[in-house]
């Protein structure tokens, strides 16, 4: 069962929030966030373990579990970047405060003063980047839930049905190079990988979308380049559009004399959730209640793991927010209590149901 024992409070959860986003916590450097979890729920309700995947377990009640809630704690952005959030005009302002910073704080404070019946929270780590979603895919397999809901911090509009998958390829072009004068006519490995991304974003079908993220390669402006490299991602909400792209690689090929290699990075699966599916009526019926609208969307969260898995799941934004990604992501203070009184809702639905 779900009972709160005391009510939410919107700066105390914001209070968390920029502490945790004020810690280093790129995909891949998540540990001193899993330890200040480790720290702020010592004296909490429930069971907490580190698994094999470094995600922070949490757990009520025994299993099975009806429902795991993911947060992830990792972020985009690197040990340089200079941390910090600053509330202005009603925002919270700073890196990671809303990807995921504010999402963590809202599952530590609903779930910290609750009383869930058989309910794991996991705390993730590899959401981002080349992370692979490793610890979604590892809390997913080893704890089986019946149900899977994804938080994030951004999206409080909408629910995500649907699992925007993601194929993430480098390209590596090599050649001879040589000297811009005495050698041209030489094949040029940046030329040629220039014209294979110019291939691919001019003729990528309807279902998918492609971006060319990271280019680099060369030496010098007077010398032919013996070696260029690009990462590229396709997205889609159709798997086997993805599948397609993967399977067309092998078929790419560059102007003799240079060779071409391409390395999957990432793969992230597609999927999706019907509308009609009881978690689905379930979470509609919690948003109806705090005033949120019931609108579906797509995304790529915790719960693509989940859904590649067989598991039913959705994921929800905690907040309202802006410039998701970018060192001045910012969110809406004032709808922190509601993102927080979604999820305690969303758990009264889904875990207060007869078994």
């Amino acid at each position: 069962m779900v009972r709160s024992i005391v009510s939410l409070d919107p700066e105390a959860i914001a209070a968390d929030a920029i502490a945790l986003a004020e810690l280093n916590g790129g995909t891949g450097h998540e540990q001193v966030r899993i330890d200040w979890l480790g720290r702020r729920l010592a004296d909490a309700a429930g069971s907490r373990h580190v698994d094999d995947a470094g995600n922070l377990v949490w757990t009520f009640g025994p299993a099975p579990y009806r429902l795991a809630v993911l947060a992830h704690v990792d972020d985009v952005f690197g040990e340089a970047t200079e941390r910090g959030v600053t509330e202005r005009d009603g925002w919270l302002c700073g890196p990671g405060i809303g990807d995921n910073a504010i999402a963590v704080a809202t599952a530590v404070a609903v779930c910290e003063h609750a009383r869930p019946g058989p309910l794991a929270v996991v705390f993730t780590v590899g959401e981002e980047g080349l992370g692979g979603l490793r610890g979604a895919h590892h809390a997913c397999r080893e704890l089986a839930p019946e149900a899977v809901l994804a938080l994030e911090g951004h999206g409080s509009d909408r629910v995500f049905t649907d699992a925007v998958g993601s194929l993430r390829v480098r390209f590596t072009v090599t050649g001879p190079g040589g000297h811009s004068w005495w050698d041209r006519g030489r094949p040029s490995a940046v030329h040629a990988l220039v014209s294979l991304l110019h291939a691919m974003t001019a003729t990528a079908p309807a279902p998918l979308s492609v971006n060319v993220g990271l280019i680099d390669g060369g030496t010098g402006v007077n010398a032919i380049a013996g070696q260029a490299s690009a990462a590229v991602e396709w997205r889609a909400t159709d798997q086997t559009a993805l599948d397609r792209q993967e399977a067309a690689l092998a078929d790419l090929t560059v102007s003799p004399g240079l060779e071409l290699r391409a390395e999957r990075l990432d793969r992230r699966p597609a999927g999706s959730v019907p509308v009609s599916h009881p978690l689905v009526a379930a979470v509609l019926r919690a948003r109806r209640k705090v005033g949120l609208p019931e609108v579906t969307g797509d995304g790529s969260t915790d719960a693509n793991a989940a859904l590649a898995a067989g598991i039913p799941a959705v994921a929800l934004g905690c907040c309202e927010g802006e410039n998701m990604h970018a060192p001045n992501e910012r969110i809406r203070a004032d709808s922190i209590g509601t993102g927080a009184g979604q999820l305690r809702a969303v758990l009264a639905e889904i875990m207060e149901r007869n078994p």
